[in-house]
């Protein structure tokens, strides 16, 4: 599990931080092409977290279930 939070942490951030870097430059100059940037990293990075926490859920079912069959 070490392995997956820092895999998704890696991806969230690594899409977060351009994320915001890009709406800054948006803010400041006002250029269309920052904005779509930063939307379209802004969605990757929220379905990236979404992903994350729906995995870690359904393996945390999925691992209690095969320890209530395997008794």
């Amino acid at each position: 599990m070490t392995v997956f939070y820092w895999v998704m942490g890696v991806l969230i951030v690594g899409t977060l931080l351009p994320s915001v870097f890009y709406f800054l430059l948006f803010a400041t100059t006002g250029e269309p092409a920052c904005e779509r940037r930063a939307r379209t990293l802004w969605n990757v990075s929220r379905v990236f977290a979404l992903a994350g926490f729906n995995l870690l859920v359904w393996g945390h079912v999925v691992f209690g279930l095969w320890q209530i069959w395997s008794r």
